[in-house]
């Protein structure tokens, strides 16, 4: 009876080890996916503007980054990386006119996409996306996640293949799925709201009122300006220059992703690879420590029991049973080391990484955690450049002839 007890809790061992696994996910998983394409030329008048801010994550600690395969260089490498590819997925599609990474969120966008990085580790991909346009209509909020298999990591190809290039695929198909079912009447809406939004914000004595917000927080237009209006022909140009600079930037930005790309590649296939074989140490090695527990608790019941001549037996149990722990450490052990092991490959990729330098007008700015504040000096100084260019002030109002305070006219 002692035997058949002990049999039956080794095989409630095994079924418990074998059926071990993570939590759940809860995501969109995302399987092949083919990139949808606009079947016929759109208008320009019909074009939207997408800008796609550089994606978030949650700071994650050393002992949480080695959890989860990871390190925190690696996920502000990210943060850059994936919404640039993100972009040029979006171009593929032909479903939109300009489609820009931002450092932060702008007023002059028609469509913005905001991403976070949920998890990232070269097995696993999972992220945040949240879509709104102008009038602030939220087009979906969604998370996407894949899983790689070692196929991901052949032909792929920068600026074209991605190893999770299905899960880029499946966002750009969400958002063109959404667009073709927009009216045109909605479509020509979203673009003066974002067009009055900039004006609002650079010029708000001029043009404060244009713009209604109802209690849902959706933005409406209250009137528009006129056709020649002269404040906003020079607000019009205002905004070409600011997106003359965000192109510029964005230059740099593709400079950072291709240099990213090779040592990017590589730390995700080699994780991947580390990551699998992690697996399978901890799963060998805890299969046979548990498997050493039960020979040697079996030695120990057989001297319990009633049966004769166990001496032999107990001692060849005792010493295999001690034999198949100390491998299961011994195993545990290795997977610390591939553990060690990626956080070199983290360190070592996170060092590759420069900063991204802008030059204007003479002077550089430092495009990295600070690029928020970069771009704010950027618009103070396309101001004042601006009024001395014109010597028109945008804060003047066309009425009373004061100057209303703003931020960005201190």
């Amino acid at each position: 009876m002692k035997f058949t007890n002990y049999y039956k809790l080794l095989f409630i061992c095994f079924i418990l080890i074998l059926s071990n696994g993570c939590a759940p996910y809860y995501a969109q998983k995302v399987g092949p996916t083919d990139i949808m394409k606009a079947q016929e030329e759109i208008l320009e008048d019909q074009l939207l503007d997408i800008g796609i801010q550089v994606f978030e994550s949650d700071k994650i600690t050393q002992e949480q980054a080695k959890e989860e395969h990871t390190s925190p260089e690696v996920r502000k490498a990210e943060s850059h990386f994936i919404p640039y590819h993100l972009k040029n997925t979006l171009q593929k599609s032909s479903y939109w006119g300009a489609v820009r990474v931002l450092p932060t969120e702008t007023e002059s966008i028609d469509v913005l996409v905001k991403g976070k990085i949920l998890e990232s580790n070269g097995e696993i991909l999972a992220l945040q996306i949240d879509v709104v346009d102008a009038t602030g209509k939220s087009w979906f909020s969604k998370k996407y996640k894949s899983q790689a298999t070692p196929e991901f990591y052949s032909g792929n190809l920068m600026g074209e293949k991605d190893a999770y290039q299905d899960l880029y695929h499946a966002i750009a198909n969400d958002m063109a799925e959404y667009f073709k079912k927009l009216p045109t009447e909605k479509i020509k809406t979203i673009r003066t709201v974002s067009k009055l939004k900039f004006a609002e914000n650079f010029a708000p004595s001029a043009y404060g009122g244009y713009l209604e917000k109802d209690k849902k927080n959706i933005i409406t237009v209250n009137r528009l300006p006129a056709d020649e209006d002269p404040i906003m022909i020079r607000i019009l140009k205002i905004r070409e220059r600011e997106n003359m600079y965000i192109d510029t930037l964005n230059g740099y930005y593709e400079e950072y992703y291709s240099e990213m790309w090779s040592s990017y590649e590589n730390w995700r296939k080699l994780n991947y690879k580390e990551i699998k074989a992690i697996k399978k140490i901890k799963r060998d090695g805890t299969i046979r420590k548990i498997v050493g527990g039960l020979l040697v608790a079996g030695a120990i019941a057989l001297s319990a029991g009633d049966v004769n001549n166990t001496g032999a037996i107990q001692m060849g149990m005792i010493l295999v049973g001690g034999q198949v722990i100390v491998q299961g450490f011994n195993i545990t052990k290795q997977a610390e080391i591939h553990s060690e092991a990626i956080k070199e490959l983290s360190e070592s990729f996170g060092s590759e990484m420069r900063p991204i330098v802008m030059e204007f007008e003479g002077r550089q700015y430092e495009l990295t955690g600070s690029a928020e504040e970069q771009f704010k000096h950027w618009r103070e100084l396309l101001e004042k450049i601006y009024l001395l260019e014109t010597g028109f002030d945008p804060d003047i109002s066309p009425e009373t002839g004061e100057k209303t305070k703003t931020e960005n006219s201190e």
